[in-house]
């Protein structure tokens, strides 16, 4: 078996975890791929192969150790090639690194005995007009377009499948997933999805209109966005990566073809997180 680990670098408790995973798989026999930042902070270089985009040697999993801004990194970094990915919690409030560190030896001893199960969960694909470009276009929670200027609100039209749906006066617009729906949406106030619904949550931020409220449409329905501002520019996030677009970039958003693949293992479920992270029947 062959694993990549990914972690939180910047972090001394994070780095601690990932040096008790690292001798963990050592004692199973497990052939580690490291990412670059922990080998250089790590000073493991000698030890472990780097694991990096383009690398042609067979992955078998990725552990991602940190949050879930960790997480996030590590599915970018993944992409489109279907290593499941099993995220260990060292951050805060973790629903996608829900496993926590007084089970990581229970859990990768079960991860290497194949006592696991593989939950897919859906992609943005954001797509620019001619004048623009993204990096790196896919999110596994959400694509947010933002004003920049303190004090005035931008105009956000939205198209779905080539229909207008409105045009929002706010602070800005979240395009969420139902993995991204216990993310940014949360925070301005739309709804909460199972990971299996297939549905995207259009949610405006501190809209000007109170009869405007989130709405949930099929997954299969294609988004596009054309945005006015005082400044002739605003903010594009794809989960929490920045950029700075000119108003006349316009965005088209739609269900990315391929999926992240999460590892579960145990009885754990999304309920069961709800229930303990928000502190539900308490």
């Amino acid at each position: 078996m062959t694993i990549a680990v990914f972690g939180n670098w910047y972090k001394k408790s994070t780095l601690e975890e990932v040096a008790h995973v690292l001798d963990f798989m050592e004692s199973r026999g497990v052939e580690v791929l490291l990412a670059q930042e922990l080998r250089d902070e790590m000073n493991l270089r000698d030890k472990y192969h780097p694991y990096t985009p383009t690398t042609d040697r067979y992955v078998d999993f990725a552990l991602s150790i940190g949050g879930d801004g960790t997480f996030l990194y590590t599915a970018s970094v993944v992409g489109d090639r279907s290593i499941p990915i099993l995220g260990i919690n060292c951050g805060r409030l973790g629903f996608l690194a829900d496993v926590q560190t007084s089970e990581v030896d229970y859990v990768c001893d079960q991860l290497v005995q194949n006592n696991y199960t593989i939950e897919q969960r859906a992609l943005l694909h954001v797509n620019c007009n001619n004048s623009g470009h993204i990096e790196q276009p896919f999110a596994l929670n959400e694509v947010a377009v933002l004003k920049q200027e303190l004090s005035s609100m931008i105009g956000v039209e939205v198209k779905v499948n080539e229909e207008l749906l409105n045009y929002y006066k706010a602070d800005g617009l979240v395009v969420a997933t139902p993995t991204g729906s216990t993310a940014y949406n949360l925070s301005v106030g739309g709804p909460l999805m199972m990971p299996q619904t297939k549905g995207l949550i259009l949610s405006p931020i501190a809209t000007h209109a109170l009869n405007v409220r989130p709405i949930v449409i099929p997954d299969d329905w294609k988004i596009d966005i054309t945005v006015k501002s005082r400044s002739h520019s605003y903010l594009l996030s794809v989960d929490g990566r920045s950029y700075t677009m000119k108003e006349d970039i316009s965005l088209h958003i739609e269900k990315a073809p391929y999926t992240v693949k999460l590892v579960q293992i145990g009885d754990r479920s999304f309920l069961n997180s709800l229930k303990e992270k928000l502190a539900w029947g308490r």
